[in-house]
């Protein structure tokens, strides 16, 4: 987690082109190099009735056993596959998605939807990032800015969540290689973990492994996804619960493929699943980034003997955005993590 991991959204920005096709009707009929949002949600294709109301039945909803963090936020989710097709499972730790998968992500805040995201698989080389905002009342959901909108919800004092720019979704998304977050095999296990931080119960009707391979939507056919659903493998619960979280909040940048520059233990979602070893070497590994008041090179990832001396506890602490972690996406600090990691690392 050093100064040089830093993501730079500055150097990730796009320039969103339009370029629907013309009198089709459907505005996910692109052509050209690029594509474009529609300027409501109503029109991406959620709903049943192309306004908002009913969540079209073909949306399959999900919810990832490690949630990623969003102050808070309570969370509803669903992707689209177009008919006839399926994920491309060649590589099991890297699945790709055919061209016109849809994602959503609802965002709420006591009770009230806030927004939207959205992430269009809009040809073979474009994915299509778009946030929609919700108005008072909920009765609709308007396309946001490019660069986002700051403080759209207070939430503490001071504090409010912002609404992220296009930039922001790429710079967590990927740029050279995006696509979605939290979609996997150890996210859609059915081996769910009971002490996942921030967990969320697996509601009837929810997409897993076990459902999608049952349908025949991962090629080629994973049986035995089903047979040994995913699952971080060590006896301790509470490195099972640190290490999910570690992978659903910090993996698709602290990893070997990433697009920062990291050569600290992969948190990869498919990397973290020897946790016993995963861990061991969080324990041993120094960083370059410096606490502030510690001696060169005595600040390491995890210290048992020094907590204060951990730098992603120091960091995951701080709102600071020169030392913050996760760089983009949070404005308040994730407590219940902090204080089971807290724990986690003092026993």
């Amino acid at each position: 987690m050093g100064r040089t991991e830093r993501v730079t959204t500055a150097a990730l920005a796009i320039v969103w082109i339009a370029a629907l096709h013309a009198g089709s009707g459907d505005p996910f009929a692109g052509s050209g190099p690029a594509y474009a949002a529609p300027s409501s949600l109503g029109e991406t294709g959620l709903y049943a009735s192309g306004s908002i109301g009913t969540i079209d039945p073909r949306n399959r909803p999900f919810s990832p056993q490690y949630p990623l963090w969003s102050d808070g936020a309570a969370k509803a989710r669903w992707i689209f596959l177009p008919a006839g097709t399926a994920i491309d499972t060649t590589d099991p730790n890297d699945w790709q998605f055919p061209v016109g998968t849809k994602f959503w992500k609802q965002f709420a805040f006591n009770g009230r939807r806030v927004e939207t995201r959205f992430l269009w698989r809009a040809s073979a080389n474009d994915w299509v990032f778009a946030t929609y905002v919700w108005n008072q009342e909920g009765t609709e959901a308007r396309l946001a800015p490019d660069a986002g909108i700051r403080h759209v919800v207070e939430l503490a004092p001071g504090r409010g969540h912002d609404i992220p720019g296009v930039a922001d979704c790429r710079a967590c998304h990927g740029e050279r290689k995006a696509g979605p977050l939290g979609f996997n095999a150890l996210q859609l296990s059915t081996d769910r973990d009971p002490n996942a931080i921030h967990g969320e119960p697996l509601a009837p009707g929810m997409t897993t492994v076990a459902t999608l391979d049952g349908a025949g939507l991962l090629a080629p056919a994973r049986p035995e996804l089903v047979a040994n659903p995913p699952r971080i493998r060590t006896a301790d619960p509470d490195t099972r619960a640190v290490l999910g979280y570690f992978a659903g909040n910090c993996g698709h940048c602290h990893n070997r493929a990433g697009e920062i520059a990291y050569d600290g233990p992969s948190l990869q979602h498919s990397d973290v699943l020897d946790g016993d070893t995963v861990a061991a070497a969080l324990l041993a590994k120094t960083t370059t980034w410096q606490i502030p008041g510690q001696p060169d090179g005595a600040s390491v990832m995890l210290s048992r003997s020094h907590p204060e001396a951990s730098t992603m506890l120091v960091r995951m602490k701080s709102r600071r955005p020169s030392s913050q972690m996760p760089p983009l996406g949070t404005n308040l600090r994730d407590e219940e993590a902090i204080d089971v990691l807290s724990r986690w690392i003092a026993r």
